[in-house]
Parts: C-alpha cells; sequence; structure tokens
C-alpha cells in the first residue's frame, strides 16, 4: 500500500531542499525521523512535518504499521517564482527570484526497492 503527501509552496529553493531529501530517499521511517532530526539544515523542518504527515495519513486512513513503513519516493519540484527588483546603478534594475518548492513523499509498507548493482564481463 502506497501513501502520499504533499507540502506546496515552501519558501526554500528546491536546490536547498534537495540535499535534506537525498538523505531519506529510501530509508525506514523512523531512521529518517532520526536523521532529520540531526541534519543542520533549515529544509530539514518541513521535510520532518511532511514526512510526520505522511505517517499519520497512514496510520489513520489506512491502518498501516508505522514501524513497516518506509520512505517509497520523495521529490521537489520548482513552484512559483516571486520576482521582485532591485536598484542598480544607473538607473537600471536587477532581479530577485524568490524560489518556492513541492514537495512529494510515498510511504510504503513494501521494501525499498534498492538499485541493482552493474553486472561486471570479467
Amino acid at each position: 500500500m502506497e501513501v502520499r503527501a504533499y507540502a506546496r509552496h515552501i519558501r526554500q529553493s528546491p536546490r536547498k531542499i534537495r540535499l535534506v531529501v537525498d538523505a531519506i530517499r529510501g530509508k525506514r521511517v523512523d531512521d529518517a525521523l532520526t536523521q532529520l532530526r540531526f541534519i543542520n539544515k533549515a529544509a530539514a523542518l518541513p521535510v520532518m512535518k511532511l514526512l510526520h504527515s505522511a505517517i499519520a495519513n497512514a496510520e489513520h486512513n489506512f491502518k498501516l504499521e508505522r514501524s513497516a513503513l518506509s520512505v517509497q519516493a520523495i521529490a521537489v519540484d520548482g513552484g512559483p517564482v516571486l520576482e521582485r527588483w532591485r536598484a542598480r546603478a544607473f538607473g537600471r534594475a536587477a532581479p530577485i527570484r524568490r524560489r518556492t518548492s513541492h514537495i512529494s513523499i510515498v510511504l510504503s509498507d513494501l521494501p525499498a526497492v534498492q538499485a541493482a548493482a552493474p553486472k561486471s564481463h570479467a
């Protein structure tokens, strides 16, 4: 059974959030929460909140055991960009792009699929 949760319009750039997300992809839920608790990045908080939300969805809506859940897939996509302008020299203007992110997570009670090791021809 797959459980999905989404966090939209997070006021951080996708590039910064992907650093945190890559650390928990494919892990068991309890291990992922422990990892997020000790990551010294501001992006860890919204990712942790999203993971808690997905766990609550799994337990309440689908009656799944928390100990059996793992992070099957997690992705960060770009959201709308807030455009601002900053005054520069000689009457010019320079853009300020305040990026936002959409995070989606899929939890599964099945074991995470491990990537197959490449076969050597020797």
